[in-house]
């Protein structure tokens, strides 16, 4: 039978011939086959996987050193490009479209000869938050197959929960990592805008996107971080200074203590669950008692967080968009057009989905005459504001602890009828993206309704080191407890 705890004994096993790397991938597609109600993947790459991994037994039997990341069978967020494979978006407009090319972090996962079993459910264009805005259907949470497991990257998440692969990539443009690790009880890292190459990533809204990584335990997805964080020409946006070595150190130079900000306005908002917000305030004195130096901080705008994020996102997002159009690619309705302005309607009309067509009409109406100053230029001078009030927390502190979501995973369906709720519910996960810094959800806790949560980790630009250190010692701490 086998068994996976972490990359490193994965390793270890394999050089000791108790397991093979045809023996994992074999493993994984008999739990996806099995688990197929939950909807996670929209395609399995099965003979592609055991190829593959038929390929790196014979390496590692004729004596060839082991990569970094040697038969590690990895999924894929159906937004993440890779070359002779189906990239959809978990859309309409793309379906069956083939990418040309593969993602820049994805191919360096493929250098270090990780095993990619294939592309996992999600958001349409990573527009939500509960998973169910997808041309494929609802992924569900495997925890509770009644609940949502978050979104945009639920099937991602999903993938990790329920032992379909080892780790998984998503991207999260507002929170749709953390969240999900968060209702699905793994980690879930989003690293600072920068830090991960964004090439070969279907955008929703450049400015806010980053790729980001599944698992379960701080090591594996350090090494995954590490190995993605080198600097790409083919995205001018990234930071230019690898987080490698740093990286490969971040167990052995842990500071013992820890300066810990916690926001007061999240801690006290109205929308939050008396027992997320007890056990948060419980770890908080746990904290102080381990002499770590604790201290509330206030961020007085809270409250415009969420429409400044919405406001931006729906703007940029509808530019990225408008090239599904179906001239050059996507879908091509059978309706004979009368016009031009005809055949781009039934186009996109018959392509994208209800959200998807509701943010990209939000997002020109605040880009268009009249009412760009209003809101569009608000919006950000709000994120200005918020970076600056950011930056000057971070002058002071390591991290900052806050919730992740004001609930755990909630019942599918619950939102339909009230998207602004579903927008509302980001509130406490959309502050990373906006100000660029990095954050990662950590699950801790158990509510008394079974379903897991825990808390979001936030660092300043280019301290993932810093994050992964604190994350760790959560985690360790909590199991002691």
């Amino acid at each position: 039978m086998f068994s996976f705890t972490t990359i490193a004994n994965y390793h270890i096993a394999l050089q000791q011939n108790l397991t093979s790397c045809t023996i994992a991938v074999q493993h994984y597609l008999q739990r996806i086959e099995k688990q197929q109600h939950l909807n996670a993947f929209v395609e399995v790459y099965a003979n592609e996987a055991l190829a593959k991994a038929k390929l790196l037994d014979e390496q590692l039997y004729a004596g060839l050193p082991l990569k970094k990341l040697h038969g590690v069978v990895i999924a894929i967020k159906d937004v993440i490009c890779y070359q002779g494979h189906t990239v959809t978006a978990a859309s309409n407009i793309l379906k069956n479209f083939t990418s040309l090319y593969t993602a820049t972090a994805l191919q360096y996962l493929i250098n270090e000869d990780a095993i990619i079993i294939g592309n996992c459910n999600c958001d349409e264009f990573a527009m939500g938050s509960t998973n169910e805005n997808s041309a494929y259907g609802k992924v569900l949470n495997a925890l509770d197959n009644t609940k949502v497991p978050g979104g945009s990257s639920g099937g991602s998440a999903v993938a990790v929960q329920a032992n379909m692969c080892m780790l998984s990539l998503g991207s999260d443009t507002g929170g749709s990592v953390r969240q999900p690790a968060d209702f699905c009880g793994i980690i879930g890292l989003k690293p600072s805008y920068g830090t991960i190459s964004r090439y070969g990533l279907l955008a929703y809204a450049s400015s806010f996107d980053q790729i980001g990584i599944f698992g379960k335990t701080i090591a594996d997805v350090a090494l995954l971080l590490q190995i993605m964080s080198v600097p790409d020409v083919m995205d001018s946006t990234m930071n230019q200074q690898a987080l490698t070595q740093q990286l490969q150190q971040y167990e052995e130079k842990a500071p013992n203590h820890f300066k810990i900000a916690f926001l007061k306005q999240a801690m006290q908002h109205t929308s939050i669950d008396g027992e997320i917000a007890e056990k948060i305030n419980q770890l908080k004195n746990n904290l102080v008692a381990d002499k770590h130096i604790v201290e509330e901080v206030d961020l007085d705008m809270l409250d415009f967080i969420v429409p400044a994020y919405y406001v931006l996102t729906t703007a940029e997002a509808s530019t990225n968009l408008s090239r599904y159009d179906g001239v050059r690619f996507g879908h091509l309705s059978p309706k004979k057009p009368q016009n031009l302005n005809d055949f781009y309607l039934n186009n996109r009309s018959e392509g994208f989905g209800t959200e998807v067509k509701r943010r990209i009409m939000l997002g020109t109406f605040v880009l268009s005459t009249g009412y760009y100053d209003a809101y569009y230029s608000k919006a950000q001078k709000i994120r200005r504001l918020l970076i600056e009030k950011i930056e000057h927390i971070f002058s002071q502190y390591d991290v900052v602890i806050m919730p992740v979501s004001p609930c755990t995973a909630f019942a599918i369906g619950q939102n339909d009828k009230d998207p602004v709720a579903m927008y509302l519910a980001d509130i406490f996960t959309v502050f990373a993206n906006l100000t660029g810094i990095g954050g990662v959800a950590v699950p801790l806790f158990s509510h008394s309704n079974n379903m897991p949560f825990g808390v979001q980790v936030l660092c300043n630009k280019k301290q993932e080191v810093l994050l992964l250190q604190v994350a760790d010692m959560l985690l360790s701490t909590q199991q002691q407890a």
